[in-house]
This record gives structure tokens, C-alpha cells and sequence, in this order.
């Protein structure tokens, strides 16, 4: 199943993508695609809706009409760092032996071809393309990845977008780079885990102004999904609608030739196995 929100900002209307590449509404079912939803039983109840009666959930004419992220108001978004062996190599990090875990402002969250703002400032903003997941059900001390698995309400590809001097030379954590207004494209669906075979088989790639910039697999992964949902079920509660991004793969310009750092007027294209693509502009803030 592939959920999606679409509509003007703060005005999305829930919907489902049927097997036809049909919109469907699902206002009747939901006010929207949030936590409450997740946690109450509702994809199950979308399920039942697509399967009953021909023509009871209206479709939607996608004409001109905007496609929001596909959680709303998530509580928290939750980061994983260096999480590809070739990432960390590019960067000069060493291959980390815990998680490295970091927090972003939720409302870095936008929809996956909603302009992106380079920062007022900013010469270093770059680009991570990153499989998300997002959480159905509350996770608490969770012993195995196996467990952490059963916990997942769908999977969206994330542009986790960065301002590298703002991260790495104005503090020692990285929140002032990593929390910029519409740092966060996420979408354009909340994939099912029903449709994905194997979380840690999925091909990442990421272009900028049409030229390949990131092409990876989630099987390079140091730690994998599992692992990442149970690691941090142990430090922090997690909720139905939070999001995680998982890392990113070797490519992003602080780690390649000339440091090719995004600026306004440059186009960012991404997309990961099953989960669909986004496409931003990049625009000055």
C-alpha cells in the first residue's frame, strides 16, 4: 500500500495510490496520516476500504495538485550518521561501533518537491539521499531486530539536507546544520513494509542538475534497519509517526573533488527501489 497526502500546505487531504495509479481519497476514512491513524489500526482499515465496494473511496484529479509528505506532524525525526562504510570513508570518519544518532527539527519535514531553502549564510549546504522509516507502533526496549521489524508502519525516501559549516564548524553537535527550514523532503508515499521484500536490498541514487551524484544499496548498511529501531528503543521512546532516516551513501559533495556544494538555481533528483523519486529546487531563503 502507498499513502501518500496531498493539497496546499497545512491543508493535505489523506489519500491511497491504488493499483491503477489511481488517487483515492481517504478522507472518509481519516482526518489525516498521522500517529493517531498509524497507531489506531488504520492501514488495516484502508486495506478493507480498497478491497469492499468499487468506487467508495473518490478519486482525486492530480492536475496542478501538490503532494505534501506523506506523515503529518511527525514528533520526533531521528538520524543515524555515518551509516555506510563509504560514506564514512569519503568523510575521514572511522567506522563507527554504536550508532551515531542525532535529532532534526520535525518541521524540517516538506514534501518531496517542495522547494528546498539554501540558508541565509550558507556556502556548504549538501545533499543525503536516505531510506526513512517511519514508526506504526510505540517502541520500548525492544531486544532484537527481528522485533524492531514488527514495529515499522512504512518506509519513504528522505533528502536529508545539510549545511556542512553550519554542522561541523559552528558546534560540536550537529543540529544547526541539519535543522534549516525545509531540510527534510520526505515521500512522495509511506510504503507498506508488505511491499518491500528486504529492507536491506534497496537501491539509493541521487542526482544534482542531472548528473549521478549517489548511487547506493542499503545492504551496505553498518547497522542494519532492525538494528538501528531496537538500538534506539533502548535510549529514547518511539512513537507512531516518528521518523528515522537511516544514513546516506558515499556521494555527498563534502566528500567528493571540489566540494560541490548545492546553490540556488541548482535541481536535486533522488529516488530509492519502490518508494518512488522527489525532485527539489533549490531556491534562496
Amino acid at each position: 500500500m502507498k499513502l501518500l497526502r496531498v493539497g496546499e500546505r497545512g491543508k493535505e487531504r489523506p489519500a491511497v495510490l491504488d493499483s491503477d495509479g489511481r488517487v483515492l481519497d481517504l478522507s472518509s476514512l481519516t482526518a489525516d496520516i498521522d500517529g493517531p491513524f498509524l497507531e489506531s489500526g488504520g492501514v488495516a482499515r484502508v486495506g478493507s476500504a480498497l478491497s469492499g465496494t468499487p468506487g467508495s473511496l473518490p478519486e482525486i484529479d492530480m492536475a496542478g495538485v501538490r503532494v505534501g509528505a506523506p506523515v503529518s506532524r511527525p514528533g520526533k525525526v531521528v538520524c543515524v550518521g555515518l551509516n555506510y562504510r563509504d560514506h564514512a570513508a569519503e568523510t575521514g570518519a572511522a567506522i563507527p561501533d554504536r550508532p551515531v544518532v542525532f535529532m532534526k527539527d520535525p518541521d524540517t519535514v516538506v514534501g518531496p518537491y517542495d522547494d528546498v531553502l539554501v540558508p541565509r549564510g550558507s556556502v556548504k549546504t549538501d545533499w543525503e539521499v536516505e531510506l526513512a522509516v517511519v514508526m506504526g507502533r510505540t517502541a520500548r526496549y525492544l531486544e532484537s531486530p527481528e522485533d524492531a521489524l514488527a514495529h515499522i508502519a512504512g518506509f519513504a525516501v528522505s533528502n536529508d539536507v545539510s549545511e556542512r559549516e553550519f554542522q561541523l564548524e559552528y558546534s560540536p553537535q550537529w543540529d544547526l546544520g541539519k535543522s534549516c527550514e525545509t531540510f527534510n523532503p520526505l515521500g512522495p508515499w509511506l510504503v507498506t513494509p508488505d511491499e518491500i521484500e528486504d529492507p536491506q536490498s534497496l537501491t539509493l541514487h541521487l542526482a544534482v542538475n542531472g548528473s549521478t551524484r549517489q548511487h547506493g544499496s542499503t545492504r551496505h548498511m553498518i547497522f542494519s534497519v532492525g538494528a538501528v529501531i531496537a538500538y534506539l528503543s533502548n535510549y529514547m521512546v518511539l512513537r507512531p509517526g516518528d521518523v528515522i532516516n537511516t544514513g546516506t551513501p558515499a556521494g555527498v559533495a563534502l566528500g567528493l573533488p571540489g566540494t560541490p556544494y548545492l546553490r540556488p538555481g541548482d535541481t536535486v533528483e533522488l529516488s530509492i527501489d519502490g518508494l518512488g523519486s522527489q525532485r527539489q529546487n533549490f531556491v534562496q531563503a
